[in-house]
């Protein structure tokens, strides 16, 4: 506005002379600049004073930032391990603590509060006090305990005053523990207290040549709005340089200004202005040069603030940088030998962070002994390289304490020429620890992988052997076939041996004793072998002997008699003395014509027909041995599709009172009804059937026709007194006969069982006992059949009380020409009746057989001589015409 201005009063004092013009207008816009230069001047010391205090204030807030948030990473490791120990002792807490708190931190203790009741304290010397505080009763400490746990965030909260005495800065952790189930529990607090003197001096608040005054506001995190806990209150009012403290939750705020204020001294400002004055005297040239010096000044200041700003910034972040990374810093004078240490690097040797002058030879004397020599030669190579520097070693503290280095450098030279080298180290010592537990744990797999060698091939030799006689199994044998089979087997032989008796051995004398014949069977055939026969137990009893090149032909046959001689031999077991026999199948692979394992089928066709012909002797297979085994096969395949479509029917053979020929009862007598064969007797079938184990049913069967046709004939007025039905040995042990029977619906009185005497009733079991008794009450008779050809005893018939007895068709036949077998059936029929037990005769073929038997005191008589065995058709229609009258 001051120009303008000027330009109206030059109308004014146009009169003047153009020099006093010139003057007054240079004196204005002397004092014009003057007063600018002066209020500009002011400014810059100003802004460069809030720069100083700027760049102080910063630095004390990165301390302080690093301090605690160093302390709380501390903790946050020992809340992690909590977690997995939540009823960690005492002592534990305190080994875990105070490995902690070897690191250099503000730390003063260390509390676990589990449910918010401290009983976890390190150290616990001078903070007993605080041992047993409940959170929740504390008014001081409740809200930010109760914050922390329902936040599940980390809360740090002060200054507050101790219990244990002092004010101290509280970070309380919430601890929650994982369950099985997946849920988190709330265990309790663990509360760090750092040491409030300890962080004020750490982070350079307390420093005696601090140029500036500082106060802190945000008491328990609240920012500026929380309460002033540091410094003097008048600074909030003295446009304080403010900057923010970012904390783990929530913040501080640090106001500072200069030490005296922020006017500038008054020396200062009059020099200024004399400078002013001065320039103004002279000329208005050093007014303008005084202006342009300003303006370069303000762009210098610009530029200088920036450099410290990115200074700033650099600073932070390489500090932030090598504290976290935990790396040392070093740098060493090639020429002088000096040593520039920093303190992480005094840490990782075991020296004070004293800022003492560092040599070569404090490094080279914390190396450990059997490093020295390695280590100095490595750093050496790489001095006279010229060129990178990598090394690892380990270094030995004053206290015994060994830790793992790592270091990595460069050789380079200064701008004034001089050779240094300057690097890195850190603590490996747990990548070493972990190396070494990984190089253990290496060993400790690949011993157990030589065990678990060791062992598949135990397992291995134990699937392919008998462990009771050690010789090959039947695996073995299969897997030898089928290797064998591989090859050309021409001439070779296989024998197929079972021992005879084995069963009664076990039954009688034991197991031990049967293990016992076993083995000495083992022995015997392994004795009598040649060297490269194969021997194999396949079975219970059963062993295989393959003689791959037989000396001759006859050499099996030759074999197969020495073993069953040696077998004929008494074994001595336990002061009895145990009999076997051998039964062997032999077979020959004349010409290469079957495959070893078609040999072995061979010889097992052989064997069975050994064991048919009598036991204890040898087979040799031939080609009629296989068109029988095909047709046994065939019968047997025959008979159970016959048993699904029921055609195992009964016959019924007529028995007749020995007095007065009334009927007394039919036999029901099985036959097969074959669709292509016709009716086949029993003799056809009967043995195969044994062998399949089907007798129950075929008894079962023809049990329960028999009884629906006898109730049928009692329906159409026929009058049959009882039906006699044939019960096998396997029947009579099963459990779940007597159920069967009750649900068969027959009049009691009407049905008799007959039981073959070889049943062996002396010897019978609980469960054929049993039934025979639940048989009886059921109203059913019990009929001896084919007696005299068993082993039933005098002692048996007592225990059994039978009905009646059947004479067996052997002893029948003969009586009408020899006397002395008269005399024998007479003497059944007396011990018969001695017991009241009813005497049949089977196989009365004539009637001369009829009057000897009826003479001889014979109740029954049932044969051919009065009718055969006939179906129940063929039944009806004899009753009805009474033949039987005519034939007597």
């Amino acid at each position: 506005m001051r120009i303008p201005f000027t330009a109206r009063r030059m109308s004014v004092v146009s009169a003047l002379k153009p020099t006093r013009i010139s003057t007054a207008i240079a004196l204005v816009v002397i004092l014009g600049c003057g007063y600018f230069a002066d209020r500009l001047y002011q400014r810059a010391i100003e802004h460069d004073r809030r720069t100083e205090v700027l760049g102080d204030v910063n630095l004390i807030r990165a301390k302080l930032e690093g301090n605690i948030n160093g302390n709380i990473q501390l903790v946050r490791g020992l809340v992690s391990t909590i977690a997995t120990e939540p009823h960690m002792t005492q002592d534990r807490f305190a080994d875990l603590v105070g490995s902690l708190m070897k690191n250099r931190s503000q730390l003063r203790n260390i509390a676990g509060a589990p449910d918010l009741v401290i009983s976890l304290m390190y150290p616990l010397e001078g903070n007993e006090r605080a041992i047993g505080l409940d959170y929740r009763r504390s008014q001081s400490q409740r809200d930010a305990a109760l914050k922390a746990r329902d936040l599940n965030e980390l809360i740090l909260a002060g200054p507050v005053n101790l219990v244990q005495g002092g004010q101290g800065f509280i970070g309380r952790i919430p601890v929650f523990v994982d369950g099985a189930d997946g849920t988190r529990t709330f265990w309790g607090i663990v509360s760090a207290v750092v040491d409030v003197q300890k962080l004020y001096r750490d982070s350079g608040l307390l420093d005696e040549n601090l140029p500036i005054d500082i106060a802190i506001f945000g008491k328990d995190g609240m920012g500026l709005q929380g309460e002033r806990f540091y410094g003097p209150d008048y600074i909030r009012g003295s446009d304080p340089v403010e900057v923010e403290i970012s904390l783990p939750w929530g913040s501080w705020t640090l106001m500072a200004t200069p030490k005296g204020g922020w006017a500038p001294p008054a020396a200062e400002i009059w020099w200024m202005r004399l400078a002013i004055l001065i320039a103004s005297i002279l000329i208005l040239v050093p007014i303008l040069i005084t202006g342009r010096l300003i303006e370069e000044r303000q762009r210098h200041a610009t530029e200088t603030r920036k450099r410290e700003v990115q200074l700033m910034r650099l600073s932070r972040r390489l500090e932030l940088a090598l504290d976290a990374s935990k790396v040392g810093v070093w740098e060493l004078d090639l020429v002088t030998n000096k040593l520039v240490w920093d303190a992480r690097m005094n840490e990782l040797y075991g020296y004070a962070d004293d800022d003492g002058e560092r040599v070569y030879e404090h490094w080279r004397d914390a190396l450990h002994p059997d490093d020295i020599a390695k280590a100095e030669q490595e750093f050496q190579r790489a001095i006279d390289a010229k060129g990178r520097y990598f090394s690892t070693f380990r270094v030995r503290h004053s206290d015994g304490e060994i830790r793992n280095i790592r270091a990595i450098g460069a050789v380079y030279e200064d701008a004034e020429g001089a050779s240094r080298i300057v690097g890195v180290n850190w603590d490996v010592t747990a990548d070493v620890s972990l190396n070494e537990d990984l190089r253990r744990a290496k060993q400790l797999s690949d011993a157990r992988n030589a065990e678990l060698e060791v062992a598949k091939a135990h397992i291995e030799y134990n699937s392919l052997h008998d462990p009771l006689t050690s010789l090959p199994n039947r695996r073995y044998l299969d897997n030898e076939l089928t290797r064998i089979g591989n090859e050309n087997s021409a001439n070779s032989a296989l024998l197929h041996i079972d021992l005879d008796r084995f069963k009664q051995i076990n039954d009688t004398h034991g197991h031990s004793a049967g293990d016992a014949v076993l083995v000495h069977a083992s022995k015997v055939l392994t004795s009598n072998i040649a060297e490269n026969d194969f021997v194999a137990r396949i079975g219970g009893d059963e062993f295989v002997i393959y003689c791959r090149t037989p000396e001759n032909e006859e050499y099996p046959i030759e074999l197969a008699e020495r073993i069953i001689d040696e077998m004929k031999i008494p074994i001595s077991h336990d002061g009895h003395q145990c009999r076997v026999g051998v039964s062997v199948g032999v077979a020959h692979n004349h010409e290469n014509l079957f495959s070893p394992q078609q040999l072995l089928i061979n010889a097992d066709i052989a064997l069975y027909r050994a064991k048919n012909l009598g036991r204890n002797r040898y087979e040799v297979f031939t080609p009629l041995l296989q068109i029988e085994a095909i047709r046994n096969k065939r019968i047997a395949d025959e008979i159970l599709y016959g048993i699904e479509r029921n055609e195992f029917i009964p016959y019924f053979q007529p028995q007749f009172d020995a007095q007065t020929l009334d009927l007394v009862g039919v036999e029901a007598l099985v036959r097969w009804h074959h669709p292509t064969e016709g009716v086949l007797a029993p003799d056809y079938f009967m043995k195969i059937a044994e062998e399949l184990h089907v007798i129950s049913q075929i008894d079962r069967s023809v049990l329960m026709q028999s009884t629906r046709l006898f109730e049928t004939w009692k329906a159409a007025g026929m009058t049959l007194p009882k039906v006699s039905v044939n019960v096998s040995s396997k029947r009579l042990h099963d459990e779940g006969l007597i159920e069967e029977i009750k649900g068969i619906d027959f009049e009691p009185g009407t049905v008799s069982f007959e039981l073959v005497e070889s049943i062996f009733l002396d010897d019978c079991n609980d469960i054929v006992k049993r039934n025979i008794d639940q048989i009886k009450k059921l109203g059913i008779d019990i009929e001896v059949d084919d007696f005299g050809t068993g082993h039933a005893s005098i002692i048996s018939l007592l225990q059994l009380k039978p009905r009646r007895l059947k004479i067996d068709r052997q002893f029948v036949a003969p009586i009408v020409s020899s006397t002395a077998r008269q005399n024998l059936v007479a003497s059944i029929i007396d011990i018969g009746r001695s017991f009241n037990i009813e005497v049949v005769a089977e196989g009365v073929e004539t009637m001369e057989h009829s009057s000897i038997l009826r003479d001889l005191g014979c109740d029954i008589l049932q044969g051919y001589a009065f009718a055969p065995a006939m179906p129940s058709d063929d039944l009806i229609r004899m009753l009805l015409d009474q033949r039987w009258t005519h034939a007597s």
